[in-house]
């Protein structure tokens, strides 16, 4: 069948299984965008931002486990999309970004709008393309789905001149993706696994630590298998929140810098770490020289680059996580071996009870903390899922959540990207219709990209989103508080500019506030109980610090706070202040 190019784009979208696209027209895009408003079954999300086209669409690959799809303009539309690109790349989200480009008889001479994209983009990509030939559509688009959604995930990138996509096939969607020099290895080495099954069997302090390969590969049944096998505790970083039920009695949090004690006491005191889709990097860690160095270090990961990239192992293991979880399984149960953590176990859970997440409740004001406990109560037993901003909010929502099925949590994890929670939230109602989707922010995140509420007002997307509004640039403040002398260089913002009942009403959404304890539930509960998007303004206690702490460069048994009772300043080592500085 004879077509366009970007009746092609179109046709190889509905054979990859796309039914949501977010974008944003511009000229160079316009033939796409003409196709596609001729496509049935293909819904386009309108976004106020291409930055916010890409975080949504990052969003909604995280809860649905498809490639989210992003069409956008050339220039200056591709160019608002890198920052959501990176953010994809650093979390491994499978994405396929295509940006509209300048005819190819003007690349090169600055044309109006013309920005070298899959140059600036390629250290934040899998791959990219730049078509210069209508009749390789069909091909590059299935190959570009092939390499974002297999091996680690992440984005892919494809230009198309204007004139390419006005140009004229012969339409005919690939049978098969043939790329020789791109073969991920999925199965594990058995004499690998071999080994790691039998450190398992001979441990008596194991440790699973478990990241966001483990939901990249859909790999949760077989990991929970596995823990309960062998009564393994498990714990989960930011990207791996979700991964394994926080409910369950092997659970024993999140690690590294805002992780809990106990959690970090665990990796300290480990005999045998078991790495599953993770990437040991810094925030975890801390002081590398001081992680884990009780243990020996099975490292499981899909790519191959990650393996003693930032730690030394003793058993890299190259394989899908799915696949290599299952092997050690089956290793484990041909072994006949049984499990041997009851002590360790025990001495977990003392410290678990001696050093749990808490903060000071106030009848005055409003903490933080309560207000994270408050949402995770009142949506208890409803499918929810939640994202969040980057900052204190972030790090109260990852504490206080208890999250018990995957594929429900949304945060920027190794980019830290402020301003990624509204649109992501909007990509995760769309991949999640019938959850409730709710967006944990911070007044300073949430202004980063809040015209996003126009795109789930007029969608009709009930996306909930509550601001932990201290009047501050949260984290920034909390640094400047312990390590700056209390200097709070550009780090205030003022409480109630913007007014975000108002803001919200502006864009048709439904607005609330709470200022006092009291008012906080009714707030939360009239929000979620509306038909639509709404946004509720908590007042927060202004210089509350997010405690557990790893000063940077100390090692993560040596956190600054999270000792129940007791004001702050107490909490606070003024030795150890001075000797990580050091």
């Amino acid at each position: 069948m004879r077509m366009t190019a970007a009746q092609a784009l179109v046709k190889s979208l509905e054979a990859e299984g796309v039914r949501t696209v977010f974008g944003y027209p511009g000229g160079v895009v316009l033939p796409i965008f003409d196709a596609l408003y001729e496509a049935e079954g293909m819904r386009t999300v309108l976004t106020r931002h291409e930055q916010g086209a890409t975080h949504a669409a990052d969003g909604f690959a995280r809860v649905t486990g498809e490639p989210g799809v992003v069409i956008v303009t050339s220039g200056p539309g591709a160019a608002n999309t890198v920052t959501g690109i990176a953010n994809a790349y650093m979390d491994s989200v499978p994405l396929v970004v295509f940006t509209g480009q300048v005819a190819t008889h003007v690349l090169g001479t600055d044309a109006f709008q013309e920005t070298d994209i899959t140059g600036i983009t390629i250290p934040i990509t899998k791959h990219n393309y730049l078509l210069d030939d209508p009749a390789d559509l069909p091909d590059v688009v299935a190959e570009a789905f092939h390499i974002a959604t297999t091996g680690r995930p992440g984005p892919v990138l494809i230009d198309i001149p204007v004139d390419i996509s006005r140009g004229e096939l012969t339409y005919k969607h690939p049978e098969r993706v043939n790329l020789p020099g791109y073969k991920p290895t999925v199965k594990g080495h058995a004499k690998q696994i071999k080994e790691a099954a039998t450190l398992i069997a001979k441990a008596r302090k194991p440790l699973l630590y478990v990241g966001g390969g483990v939901l990249s590969s859909g790999a949760w049944k077989e990991l929970k298998e596995l823990a309960e096998l062998m009564q393994l505790p498990v714990v989960t970083t930011l990207m791996g929140k979700g991964a394994f039920p926080e409910d369950h009695h092997l659970f024993v949090g999140m690690p590294g810098m805002h992780g809990g004690k106990y959690t970090n006491y665990a990796i300290t005191e480990t005999d045998l770490l078991l790495g599953i889709g993770v990437r040991f990097d810094d925030r975890v860690t801390g002081k590398l020289a001081a992680f884990a160095t009780k243990a020996k270090i099975v490292h499981v990961d899909v790519d191959p680059a990650e393996i003693g990239k930032n730690r030394a192992v003793d058993v890299p293991i190259v394989g899908d996580a799915k696949t290599v979880i299952a092997a050690i399984v089956a290793e484990l149960r041909k072994m006949g071996a049984e499990p041997r953590t009851d002590a360790w176990m025990r001495v977990i859970d003392d410290w678990r009870t001696r050093y749990p997440f808490h903060y000071h409740p106030s009848t005055s004001s409003i903490m933080p903390e309560f207000v994270v406990e408050r949402v995770r109560e009142l949506t208890k037993g409803r499918p929810t899922v939640y994202a969040t901003e980057v900052g204190q909010n972030q790090m109260w929502a990852c504490q206080y959540l208890r999250l018990t099925e995957p594929r429900t949590w949304v945060s920027s994890g190794g980019l830290g990207t402020m301003g990624f929670g509204l649109p992501a939230a909007i990509g995760a109602q769309l991949g999640r219709p019938d959850h409730m989707v709710i967006d944990i922010a911070g007044d300073g995140s949430i202004q980063m990209n809040s015209q996003e509420l126009a795109t789930a007002a007029i969608n009709r997307l009930p996306v909930k989103v509550v601001i932990l509004n201290n009047g501050y640039l949260g984290m920034v403040r909390q640094w400047q508080e312990l390590f700056y002398e209390r200097r709070y260089s550009s780090s205030t913002l003022p409480q109630d500019c913007p007014d975000f009942v108002k803001l919200a009403e502006a864009y048709g959404a439904f607005g609330i506030r709470a200022t006092k304890p009291e008012e906080l539930d009714d707030a939360l509960v009239a929000a979620f109980a509306f038909d639509g998007p709404a946004v509720v303004d908590v007042r927060v206690e202004r210089e509350e610090n997010v405690f557990p702490m790893v000063a940077p460069g100390g090692s993560i048994d040596e956190m600054l706070g999270g000792i129940p009772g007791g004001p702050v300043s107490d909490m606070l080592d003024a030795e150890l202040l001075e000797e990580v500085w050091e």
